[in-house]
Formats: structure tokens, C-alpha cells, sequence
């Protein structure tokens, strides 16, 4: 039995479809009747509308990143402990006791589950294992592993940066100078639909581009447009042939990364 009031956040832009799959997954989770579901959607209102309709409550926002929307599902949001939720992931059936359980000491301040993929490709299995190594080390969490974070302690900190990429690896670093930051050693299931439309080594080098950016302290803005894809589509569509504007990449990652698929 979950104790606490829970709000599940689940920012959306375009993305129904995948919004449908997840709104019926969360609703087999256990003790589910006892959290609180917000939507914070851009674009696309009739289908957000209609799969969110008697499921939740929907938040229709002109912002299309991410940080915006979670940040604005936070604002509307009741609950004593937030659980930030990707379109396009899936917690375990236990998710919201174990969330639950794991603040029951006041120590720490939140988390994030392990990750896997939900197809079953070898390229996305070696990719998670990598990501795994990297996460366990350091305790830097991506949104797909579903972020969860006592609601005093995501106001403390002024919620997300208004970033337009790597929210949450910022958020989930910046969670850990609040307090304890902790893993829950049970996976939670994210589509690999980015890799797979993209190619999963090229857009897994893409990720270590941006994240050698990050770590440099350089900008990682101006290539939110390429990694988000265009705002009037859904997130992770395939790369468009020929560079974009907005889009500038390094010279030599160009080409192996976003000109051409495989």
C-alpha cells in the first residue's frame, strides 16, 4: 500500500500514441487508485484529449521541451513525492510502493529506477548495459529511468532548469547536492523507438557527444532541435537527410551521425 500521496508527471509533445500505451500500463500499476496522474501536453490537443480523457488530468501547454512541461505538471501537481514518467516508459507493477518504501528514510531525497529497453535488440541490450555502468558509478540519472523526488525538495531547488536538453542528467546531479540520491535496483521498461528509427550506434554516439559537451561545461543547446526532432512530430523521428537549421554539428560527427541512415 502506498502511504504518501504520489503525483506521476508525464510530459508529452506529439505523442499519443505512445501516451495511450503508457496511460495503460500505469493503470495495472498497485496502488494507482491512490495517485494522482497530470499530463502536461504540447501539440497535438484532440489526441492528448482523447487518451487522456477519465485517466488523469491534462495540462495543454504552448512549451514543447520538456523542462517546461514537467515543470508545469509539477506547479499543478498535490502529491507529497513527484514521479516524472517518459511518453514512452513503463515502471514495474510494484513502482509506486517501492518509491514509497525507499522515502520512507528521511535521508534521502529521491531517485530513479534501473533502465532496460523494452525491444529486444542486442545493439539497445549492449547500450543499456553501458548506460547501467555509468549510472550505478556516478548516480546521474536519465528521464527514462523515471526520476522520483520528494515534492518539498523539487521546490527547493527551483524544479528543472530551463534547459532544452539533459534536464535530467542537471536535475539528478543537482538532486544529489540537496541530499541522498538513491537507485532502485528494479528496471523500468523505456521504448528504444529514438535508437531504432535513428540507428542505435550512431544516436548512442550522439549521446556521448552531448555528454562530453556537458561534462565540459560547453553548449548542449544547439542541439536540441537535432536530438528532439521537429516540434510539429512526434520525439525520436527519424533524422531528416541533409543538415537542418539549428542543427549545427561538429565537423566529422556530421557525418557519421545524422546525413544518412542505416
Amino acid at each position: 500500500m502506498v502511504a504518501r500521496r504520489l503525483s506521476i508527471i508525464v510530459p508529452a509533445r506529439n505523442d499519443a500514441a505512445a501516451l495511450e500505451r503508457s496511460l495503460d500500463h500505469l493503470a495495472q500499476l498497485a496502488g494507482i487508485d491512490c495517485a494522482e496522474i497530470i499530463v502536461s501536453a504540447s501539440g497535438d490537443p484532440g489526441g492528448s484529449e482523447r487518451v487522456v480523457s477519465g485517466r488523469g488530468r491534462l495540462l495543454q501547454r504552448e512549451e514543447s521541451s520538456r523542462a517546461a512541461l514537467m515543470n508545469a505538471g509539477a506547479d499543478a501537481a498535490s502529491g507529497e513525492i513527484f514521479f516524472f514518467l517518459h511518453a514512452d516508459s513503463f515502471p514495474p507493477r510494484d513502482a509506486l510502493r517501492l518509491i514509497d518504501e525507499t522515502l520512507s528514510d528521511d535521508r534521502i531525497v529521491g531517485g530513479a529506477f534501473e533502465h532496460v529497453f523494452v525491444e529486444r535488440d542486442w545493439r539497445l541490450r549492449s547500450i543499456s548495459r553501458i548506460n547501467r555502468v555509468r549510472y550505478r558509478l556516478t548516480r546521474n540519472y536519465y528521464g527514462d529511468q523515471g526520476i522520483f523526488v520528494r515534492a518539498s525538495t523539487f521546490r527547493r531547488m527551483g524544479g528543472y532548469r530551463n534547459l532544452a536538453l539533459l534536464e535530467d542528467l542537471d536535475f539528478s546531479r543537482r538532486l544529489k547536492g540537496i541530499g541522498r540520491s538513491v537507485l532502485i535496483p528494479v528496471p523500468l521498461q523505456t521504448s528504444g523507438r529514438r535508437f531504432l528509427a535513428r540507428g542505435p550506434v550512431r544516436t548512442f554516439l550522439f549521446i556521448v557527444w552531448l555528454l562530453l559537451l556537458h561534462t565540459l561545461r560547453l553548449d548542449t543547446e544547439r542541439y536540441a532541435e537535432r536530438w528532439r526532432g521537429p516540434a510539429d512530430c512526434p520525439p525520436g523521428s527519424p533524422w531528416p537527410r541533409g543538415r537542418q537549421s539549428g542543427t549545427a554539428e561538429p565537423r566529422g560527427k556530421r557525418d557519421r551521425i545524422g546525413n544518412h541512415h542505416d
